[in-house]
């Protein structure tokens, strides 16, 4: 029977590379994680797959799937429709893996009211104005999509971040993402603490290799 290990949920705005640091995570330890691929019904980017970095469809269907019940978390973001379906989390760990989800804070909250037992981290840029810097480089975005994606920025890093000293915070760990490198190491050193197994097999071979201001191979949100 395979082993059952609490899904991974990993969050950050628009921009934050948070898509970056999955994809590493995976080539680091492939047979360790697994990356449940959600579904949205926003156009694909260039070089992006269906069914590889996000399940393409239309209003539509979403909609009918998550009146029967048949997502975990679901949110209108950006004017498009996100979700994560029960089938795709339960698809990766039945094969013994950790289910990485990429969701945004819609989606964490979400996640946390359906009780289900997971870690929790939230990935963000230095600071705003590198945020805002790393929106428009990406050349797909247009100026009203990168005033709108750094409006809803502003609402997120305010959940992630509390003001209230006696508030909770809603992560289990912080990762600041200003050297993607730095962030990964930062990032694996967590996630060994978390999940002990995975560490064993990178120390065993050497030659292998792979919190801040506010706190996909994958595609953001």
């Amino acid at each position: 029977m395979a082993s059952y290990f609490p899904p991974l949920v990993i969050a950050g705005c628009s921009g934050a590379g948070k898509g970056t640091l999955i994809a590493k995570l995976m080539a680091y330890d492939a047979a360790s994680f697994g990356f449940s691929v959600s579904h949205t019904t926003r156009s694909p980017r260039p070089g992006e797959v269906d069914g590889e970095h996000y399940h393409f469809s239309d209003v539509a269907s979403v909609k009918r799937d998550i009146d029967a019940g048949l997502f975990i978390e679901s949110a209108n973001v950006h004017g498009n429709y996100y979700g994560t379906s029960k089938a795709a989390v339960e698809a990766v760990q039945a094969a013994g893996k950790i289910c990485i989800l990429d969701i945004d804070v819609q989606g964490v909250q979400l996640v946390k009211k359906c009780g289900m037992d997971c870690k929790y981290m939230w990935i963000e840029a230095p600071d705003m104005a590198a945020l805002e810097a790393r929106l428009r480089g990406r050349g797909t975005e247009t100026e009203e999509k990168v005033l709108k994606r750094m409006g809803n920025a502003e609402v997120e890093m305010a959940f992630a971040h509390p003001l209230d000293g006696h508030a909770e915070k809603p992560f289990d760990a912080y990762v600041v993402n200003g050297d993607v490198d730095a962030a990964h190491a930062e990032m694996v050193a967590v996630l060994e603490g978390w999940y002990p197994h995975i560490a064993a097999p990178k120390r065993a071979n050497p030659c292998a290799v792979v919190s801040g201001f506010f706190g996909q191979l994958f595609s953001p949100r």
